[in-house]
């Protein structure tokens, strides 16, 4: 069974992502890091590293995306409406876009941003008891 993820994503400056990421609250691995990666935390089993293209390249045969195609979309679940909305107006003030408007339907919150590199990262919360 998997026990953990770690999420790859080219960065065209790793010293802009880390700084943009650091602001947002995250921290990082110091014994994954080198001068063109970095692990960044998000929790005990969920880590995204981020890699300069240059050395993301190496680990593929295809090329890498332009930011303005779309991939995958990155959706993480927060606490509270309050820290989605924290966080990504917190990105937006970083130099993130936005992604869309705030969506609010009662038993749940979501608003996203596009990050530096333009990668989506979809932020929302669920009311407990509305989750089977």
């Amino acid at each position: 069974m998997i026990s953990s993820i770690f999420v790859n994503l080219p960065v065209e400056s790793l010293t802009k992502s880390v700084d943009f990421f650091t602001e947002l609250g995250f921290k990082f691995n110091p014994q994954f890091t080198d001068d063109e990666s970095t692990c960044m935390i998000v929790n005990e089993t969920i880590y995204v590293m981020l890699l300069e293209h240059k050395k993301f390249q190496g680990f593929i045969s295809k090329p890498i995306a332009d930011k303005s195609t779309t991939e995958a979309i990155l959706a993480f679940s927060l606490g509270s409406a309050d820290e989605v909305r924290t966080m990504t107006e917190k990105a937006l003030s970083l130099g993130a876009r936005k992604l869309n408007e705030p969506e609010d339907h009662g038993f749940m919150f979501s608003w996203g941003f596009e990050d530096l590199d333009g990668h989506l990262w979809d932020l929302f919360w669920m009311n407990p008891e509305h989750v089977q």
